[in-house]
């Protein structure tokens, strides 16, 4: 049997069974302070430190079994809380022998004081989304691998907090609720992640489907921008590599596109519109007009766009390259005319549907945009 000291997100119940497991249900819970040290808010983790005369909350468990004590060094280490202690905790007014999982220690940066109740309010819903996922796969990779993991895992649960119904006066108002799930089997899991589902869904006539078994593509949102000058009546696309097109064998696998990325955590999708536009063309938007929202290809993927138009001024002296060394972006940039980017669909050269989805919608907007400018 082991005892630990949770600090920081791990006070949270909900996040702190779904870690430990069943392994925890015989251990003891209660409330501790681990002397002289505090706990601070800082780049979107719980951080621990060594302060004289301060007292960190947490909870302390007594009589982990071992299962459970690897499950939370799995977590931890994932987490990038590798790095474990011992430490003496005071509960109830006597003092308690205890482990702790911390990060190392230049990792330590000044924040504000951690707060149990809005980090729940803010942050719990996704973390327990996350930690789900990362613990379905104890037993199969080390921390490390789910640390490099983790970023994505994180970004597919703020994926699956976003999302929210659509008006239904035309499609069917029947709920996901209604689906009954029979068994997911995980075939993928790397940066991207691939499952097979067995369920049964309500039909139009009435009654249950039989158990269909569908492979899914489980990926993130992302944020697409067409830069437009209304005033010099342009747009701007970038051209690069991609993997998609050169897997099918298209013979010419560079693709011009809006400019797009993924939504990082934290992020709404117009902050990241407006970080991609930065990092990939060098642009300053003014604003962003909304598209809309839509899944790419909803018979198999989660994959979610968020789609807009951009107003920015494009000038005849912008760089020709843009993108990321950090990322390996490798990004030509183009400037033309509306009506010679139309012609690009017209003539297939155009042959993104984000890309052609945009300029239809940018056609329609033009005169409004135009005379606004």
């Amino acid at each position: 049997m082991s005892a630990a000291f949770f600090y920081g997100a791990l006070r949270d119940p909900g996040l702190r069974d779904i870690v430990l497991g069943p392994g925890a249900r015989g251990a003891r819970m209660q409330p501790a302070v681990l002397p002289d040290h505090a706990v601070t808010w800082a780049d979107g983790d719980a951080l621990i430190t060594a302060q004289a005369g301060a007292e960190a909350e947490g909870v302390l468990a007594e009589g982990l079994d071992p299962q459970a004590v690897l499950r939370l060094e799995f977590y931890a280490g994932g987490c990038g809380h590798s790095f474990s202690q011992d430490v003496q905790v005071s509960a109830a007014g006597a003092p308690h022998g205890a482990r702790i999982w911390c990060a190392p220690a230049e990792r330590n940066a000044q924040g504000t004081p951690f707060d149990l109740a809005a980090w729940q309010a803010g942050h719990g819903a996704l973390a327990r989304i996350a930690a789900t996922e990362a613990m379905e796969y104890f037993g199969t990779c080390s921390a490390q691998v789910l640390a490099a993991r983790m970023p994505m895992i994180r970004a597919r649960a703020a994926s699956r907090l976003a999302a929210t119904a659509v008006p239904a006066a035309l499609r069917s108002d029947t709920g996901a609720d209604a689906v009954e799930a029979v068994r997911t089997e995980i075939l993928h899991a790397g940066f991207y992640r691939v499952e097979a589902r067995e369920l049964r869904h309500p039909t139009f006539g009435g009654g249950m489907s039989d158990t269909l078994r569908r492979e899914i593509f489980i990926a993130t949102d992302a944020a697409l921008v067409l830069p437009y000058d209304p005033a010099r009546d342009r747009v701007l696309l970038v051209e690069q590599f991609r993997i998609g097109p050169y897997g099918r064998g298209d013979p010419r696998p560079w693709m011009l596109e809006p400019v797009a990325g993924r939504v990082d955590l934290g992020e709404t999708p117009e902050e990241a519109a407006h970080r991609e536009c930065a990092e990939e063309a060098g642009l300053t938007l003014a604003r962003l007009e909304k598209i809309g929202g839509y899944y790419c290809t909803p018979g198999y993927s989660t994959e979610y766009f968020h789609n807009f138009v951009g107003i920015a001024e494009l000038p005849n002296d912008l760089p020709r390259y843009g993108g990321l060394d950090s990322e390996a972006e490798d990004i030509r940039l183009h400037v033309l005319d509306f009506a010679a980017a139309m012609d690009l669909i017209d003539t297939g050269e155009a042959d993104d549907g984000p890309l052609i989805l945009s300029l239809l919608w940018l056609a329609r907007h033009r005169e409004r945009l135009r005379a606004a400018a």
